[in-house]
């Protein structure tokens, strides 16, 4: 094949539902403790200033596996409680391509009864997105080739998304659409794109159950959909002890919800068992590791995956949150 793309489609025949490679925006297995990363209008929802870190470490052992960072601060502007304001920022390395972005978020939270125990909140993010891809890591069958990249080609695209987020103290459900601005990367004879970022539609929601004394579950799940590529599916639950420690385990996957042109349909759904534990020393203080067991043709090439996290809360002098924030 001529395309840049043999080497992602290589990866990609061999595990469809992949959550970095099939649908191109950077996804964690522990996104549900950093909601900013998959919709702009989670800014500000614990109110006091939160800085979240994470880091993952795809297929290790694989050679060009994803390498992924992100790095997000957000709270509620001055004592207004109803402006959520954010900036996330993210690096991912993919085998020959890299990808770096930062956004500045803004949401607006209506409150819906008067113990601020909901909201409904709209939310837009502003950013750029900086592609490149190294053309000197492809080794072409064929000389010469004029899809093959001379050196490092590069494009700095301005970005847009959008977002909607409900909330109660024991629910929460959200959607959000990104790359609504994204451009393609060309060769530099304008005659190949190397990269083409498609919009890509989130749609989440969870819940918190008591059930017992110091024991609650947390379930919940992740639709991605670029439209073009697999559905990903993404189902998650946690058993939290006292609210301290949480245990849960994640399992994702494709899902066939209708035929897409061009997309095979003898694809293996199969992609990732993941493990998952949190830890919250404080109220201000959590931290959470996770590995992903890889279910799909992949997993004899590779020895899994690690995930990294930590969140660190900035409380105000006057504590204004009389619903406590567990999403």
């Amino acid at each position: 094949m001529k395309r840049l793309q043999v080497y992602i489609m290589a990866l990609g025949l061999a595990l469809f539902a992949t959550r970095t490679w099939a649908q191109q925006t950077v996804q964690f297995s522990q996104y549900v403790f950093n909601g900013l990363a998959v919709n702009p209008a989670y800014a500000g929802y614990k109110e006091d200033w939160t800085l979240n870190l994470g880091s993952r470490l795809q297929w290790v052992g694989f050679q060009g596996a994803p390498q992924t960072g992100v790095t997000s601060f957000d709270g509620t502007a001055g004592n207004n409680s109803n402006v959520g304001l954010g900036l996330i920022a993210t690096f991912d390395k993919l085998g020959p391509e890299t990808r770096s972005s930062i956004y500045a978020n803004y949401a607006y939270r209506l409150q819906l009864d008067e113990l601020d125990t909901k909201r409904l909140c709209f939310g837009l993010a502003f950013g750029a997105e900086q592609y490149s891809v190294n053309g000197s890591a492809f080794n072409p069958i064929d000389g010469g080739d004029s899809g093959v990249p001379a050196g490092v080609v590069s494009k700095f695209t301005p970005d847009f998304r959008f977002g909607v987020y409900y909330y109660s103290s024991g629910v929460y459900f959200g959607a959000s659409v990104f790359n609504l601005l994204a451009q393609a990367v060309e060769n530099a004879d304008g005659s190949t794109p190397l990269i083409k970022p498609d919009r890509t539609l989130y749609l989440t929601g969870g819940a918190m159950v008591q059930l017992s004394e110091g024991v609650d579950l947390r379930p919940s799940l992740m639709i991605k959909e670029d439209f073009k590529g697999p559905t990903n599916l993404d189902i998650t639950s946690f058993l939290a002890f006292n609210r301290k420690i949480w245990l849960g385990a994640s399992y994702s996957t494709g899902v066939p919800i209708w035929n897409k042109a061009g997309l095979q349909n003898d694809l293996d759904n199969a992609d990732a068992v993941t493990a998952i534990a949190e830890y919250y020393i404080n109220d201000h203080f959590r931290v959470g590791y996770s590995y992903d067991f890889t279910t799909s043709k992949l997993a004899s090439y590779q020895s899994g995956s690690h995930e990294i996290s930590l969140t660190i809360s900035f409380g105000r002098a006057k504590q204004r949150i009389v619903s406590p924030r567990y999403f």
